[in-house]
């Protein structure tokens, strides 16, 4: 039996219905986690979610061999589309673009495999890719699907998938970070950041960073923050101890674990200002990545549930 791209569309009874919610319901951390690794957004990886629904609630599951496979096959190619819109947006968008920050359990920390593909770091590199590259380097590297499947999700032959895969990962591996870093590591090397940024110790932060660091700052328009990259450790640490130094609370940072990595949550005068992760190599951050824009703030107080399996 064969699964088609659109599906079998058939009116379901009460039992159908049942079976559909089950199938949709186990399925659904992993649906959330492949939109958001191909849309860099949560709320648009809902969006995608809720429409994947609409789709397979009115498919005939007697004509669907494998749900995970079918249930991702909408949910990419829903995403695709989406791409094309989140394209359009980003051209408009006031300074640098970051992903959407997502509070993780400790969980996803532990999935290697899952939270290097989650890093912001990796997730930049993502952003380079043609739509349809993204699509086909995250499913087979992070979800491990299988090239015939991905091939019919993305509407490829599967050898042209295979050149596509290769092609991605060539360009991946060029651009990804330089060496694995790990967890603890980071997290060693951040709170030398946070105590340096705490107490306003440039040195501090002058030790961290790595010489040719750069820092990205997203506030979208909406909140004051850096149109450009900051390149190199002295401008970056004046940057963070001008921004500190001019409120009138104390700045207060807290470790969390953002995209099942080690990142800080950041407040002023007492309010969530924003999210910060980094990049590392050779024992120093070579990348800051702070998320301020409000409306990317709303899943780093709460845990976001997600999944390979």
């Amino acid at each position: 039996m064969t699964d088609h791209a659109d599906g079998d569309m058939t009116d379901h009874t009460d039992s159908d219905m049942t079976d559909h919610t089950d199938a949709f319901v186990a399925y659904r951390n992993l649906l959330f986690t492949v939109a958001y690794e191909l849309l860099g957004s949560a709320a648009d990886a809902e969006d995608v979610l809720q429409d994947t629904w609409l789709r397979w609630v009115r498919v005939d599951l007697d004509q669907v061999r494998d749900h995970r496979n079918y249930l991702v096959r909408i949910a990419t190619r829903l995403s695709l589309n989406r791409l094309r819109t989140l394209a359009r947006r980003k051209e408009n968008y006031v300074g640098p673009w970051l992903p959407e920050p997502l509070l993780t359990s400790p969980d996803v920390a532990e999935d290697a495999v899952l939270a290097e593909s989650l890093s912001m770091a990796m997730m930049l590199v993502l952003e380079t890719l043609s739509p349809t590259e993204r699509a086909v380097f995250v499913l087979r590297e992070a979800f491990a699907v299988g090239y015939d499947e991905i091939a019919e999700a993305v509407g490829k032959s599967e050898a042209n998938v295979r050149q596509i895969a290769h092609r991605a990962r060539r360009h991946v591996d060029a651009r990804r970070p330089r060496e694995t870093v790990s967890a603890a590591d980071t997290r060693v090397a951040l709170d030398s950041f946070r105590r340096a940024l705490e107490t306003g110790d440039l040195q501090g932060l002058l030790d961290v960073l790595a010489p040719d660091v750069v820092a990205l700052a997203d506030g979208g328009g909406v909140v004051q923050a850096a149109l450009n990259p900051i390149v190199g450790a002295d401008r970056v640490a004046r940057f963070l101890i001008r921004g500190t130094s001019r409120v009138t609370d104390p700045v207060t940072v807290a470790s969390i674990v953002i995209n099942g990595n080690p990142a800080l949550m950041m407040r002023l005068n007492g309010d969530l200002d924003g999210i910060m992760t980094a990049a590392m190599a050779g024992g120093r951050i070579t990348g800051l990545y702070y998320v301020r824009n409000p409306s990317k703030l709303s899943r780093a107080t709460a845990p976001t549930p997600l999944s390979r399996l």
